[in-house]
């Protein structure tokens, strides 16, 4: 009788948008842990389909650009049809996450009484965010905890685990940065078991010189005040 793989009933579900440079090995070295991986095109003018296939994921396509929220709920909607998958993990194509922190995360929805299981930058001093991003991201928590009731250290963090009854509850929305505001109360509304779980999350070369880390910021904090 063949052994089941390791992760087996798990899915990284992965946005993906113009990352052709790295995608492949991001997919190749998270497949090391999690075989089951989709990636969600969202409309990228690049070699990214071709390049998350190359790497061994299923790849499901935007034939527009909707925004990350909107590639979520895709990539979220099509892992929880798959049969035996009961764990799902939201995770980056930019190599800013790490698969065991992911691991670590699953392993505490299958051992804790929890439905989802949030990444966090500021439980630990191993994560660096820039000035700016580190101002913007407090201000999120501040934000998020008056209008939410929900106490994260790190609203913004785009690594989190979730069982299948919190991918049930939750519905993405909101296709931008918002997502993540929308996600978090949501966690509050649907009454979802909840912890953070300390992760490294890495400030690459490629993803510094995307200027990601200062865009992000000025979207977040425009999305959080206009929505």
């Amino acid at each position: 009788m063949a052994a089941v793989p390791r992760n087996a009933d798990t899915w990284l579900v992965v946005p993906l948008y113009n990352e052709a440079q790295v995608v492949r090995e991001v997919v190749e070295r998270a497949r090391e842990t999690f075989p089951n991986i989709v990636c969600i095109d969202d409309g990228s003018s690049d070699d990214s389909i071709e390049e998350a296939r190359a790497g061994g994921a299923y790849v499901v396509c935007h034939p527009i650009n909707l925004g990350q929220g909107a590639a979520l709920q895709t990539g979220l909607d099509f892992a929880a049809e798959q049969p035996g998958a009961e764990y799902f993990v939201t995770f980056d194509s930019d190599g800013q996450h790490r698969t065991e922190d992911a691991e670590r995360m699953v392993a505490r929805l299958r051992n804790e009484p929890l439905d989802i299981v949030v990444g966090s930058r500021f439980l630990d001093g191993r994560t660096k965010p820039g000035f700016m991003k580190r101002i913007v991201l407090r201000a999120a928590v501040w934000f998020e905890r008056l209008s939410t009731g929900v106490k994260l250290t790190d609203a913004h963090n785009g690594l989190r685990a979730l069982n299948r009854e919190a991918v049930n509850k939750i519905q993405i929305r909101q296709n931008r940065m918002a997502h993540a505001s929308e996600i978090v109360a949501q966690i509050g509304k649907r009454h979802l078991r909840y912890a953070e779980e300390p992760v490294h999350i890495i400030y690459t070369d490629y993803s510094r010189a995307k200027g990601q880390s200062l865009w992000n910021s000025v979207n977040i904090l425009s999305e959080l005040f206009v929505k």
